[in-house]
């Protein structure tokens, strides 16, 4: 049995980026598909899509490389927020990743956002990861 998922997801991205795969798969989730959306929409992966039916659906995850030598694009994951050790920013204490170069992917009352946007909404949350 698997108690963190999400840290699940973000080491299958990571080993899957070591190994320069062009993809990875892993079971699916309402809180792994807004992480994914967030990727794509920041320009981390290429993109995801679902395969399957509930409940043996799963995620699957076009990664994405830079140059000749297959640079990954992320330089790094970084669960923040773990099960035994919740974390929580209030709208005005949202971490910078990196100087503004990562972003902070936030769990908020208003759905799953990226610190950016959090800020922009004036909602604080429960800090998930740091990708930069």
């Amino acid at each position: 049995m698997m108690t963190d998922p999400i840290a699940d997801m973000l080491t299958r991205i990571r080993n899957a980026q070591m190994a320069r795969h062009n993809q990875v798969v892993m079971p699916v989730s309402k809180m792994k598909l807004e992480i994914a959306r967030i990727l794509a929409e920041e320009g981390f992966i290429r993109g995801y899509d679902v395969r399957g039916k509930a409940p043996h659906a799963k995620l699957r995850i076009f990664l994405r490389y830079e140059g000749d030598r297959r640079r990954p694009v992320i330089a790094g994951l970084e669960r923040v927020s773990k099960p035994g050790r919740r974390v929580y920013s209030a709208k005005d204490e949202i971490p910078w990743v990196r100087s503004g170069l990562g972003v902070a992917i936030l769990s908020t009352s208003k759905g799953v956002m990226t610190g950016r946007d959090a800020r922009r909404a004036g909602v604080g949350g429960e800090v998930i990861c740091y990708v930069w």
